[in-house]
């Protein structure tokens, strides 16, 4: 398919041009498996941090509620101690208006009665509401230790398995990277510094052209390096993505799409 007169300024005395291609293409291949692998292997972790995350927060949730709750239950224990001695008190006051011998004595033994009515009304009143907002917690806290167990159960049965998976696509992707770094010291160096910042960059580095469009861009080429890509067997990169480029002939993508 290629000439073997390279002309290009990706040259090296080792590898001819079309050489140097098939190299960067098993290289390319390598690298979209590589990726394929390390995207599984985050797949996986993120689902177990994800689990994890998960119970942490409900942990937080539940102790931050709990303490809530404990001050709830402290705070009504206290207002109903409160009650208890204004009730001893109100006691105290009924008894005191049934000695008064004047007026004036009735009258305040009997506004003693009132204020003391009125702050044990007070007193019941933050007593109910405490205790529907107790209870109001402590159904949430339930619903939260269901939510949290069924995390962990979760945890616990996905655990092993996603582990497993871990270890045998790690291991996969280990083996790959070992046979990434042999391909690309079958790549002149300065062929393979210049694919591997492309790739840093746009994620692939590699680009094909048969009818004078950049199949990584999908963007037109100037007419003048078309011709060429197409009269010679060089590796050029594209104006528009600045990728690797080389001119395939037809057959090689029919070829290519049949293999896929």
């Amino acid at each position: 398919m290629y000439p073997l007169a390279p002309s290009s300024s990706f040259r090296s005395h080792a590898l001819s041009i079309p050489e140097q291609i098939r190299a960067l293409e098993k290289l390319a291949q390598i690298d979209a498996e590589l990726k394929d692998l390390q995207d599984k292997l985050a797949q996986e972790r993120a689902t177990l941090d994800g689990l994890k995350s998960g119970i942490a927060k409900l942990d937080d949730k539940l102790s931050t509620d709990r303490v809530a709750l404990a001050a709830m239950d402290k705070t009504r224990g206290e207002l109903i101690q409160d009650v208890r001695n204004m009730t001893q008190q109100l006691e105290h006051s009924r008894d005191k208006l049934g000695r008064s011998r004047t007026e004036r004595e009735a009258n305040a033994a009997q506004r003693e009665l009132e204020e003391l009515r009125k702050l044990v009304r007070d007193r019941e009143e933050e007593i109910g509401k405490l205790t529907a907002d107790a209870d109001a917690s402590r159904q949430q806290i339930e619903a939260t230790e269901a939510d949290h167990k069924k995390l962990v159960d979760d945890l616990a049965a996905r655990q092993g398995n996603i582990n497993s998976k871990l270890s045998e696509v790690g291991v996969r992707a280990q083996a790959k990277q070992v046979e990434r770094d042999s391909a690309a010291k079958a790549i002149p160096p300065q062929l393979y510094r210049r694919y591997d910042m492309i790739r840093s960059k746009r994620g692939t580095a590699l680009a094909q052209t048969t009818e004078g469009t950049c199949n990584a861009c999908h963007m037109s080429l100037p007419p003048q390096l078309f011709h060429r890509l197409r009269r010679e067997p060089i590796i050029e990169q594209c104006p528009s993505c600045n990728r690797l480029i080389y001119f395939l002939a037809a057959q090689g993508v029919a070829a290519s799409d049949a293999e896929s």
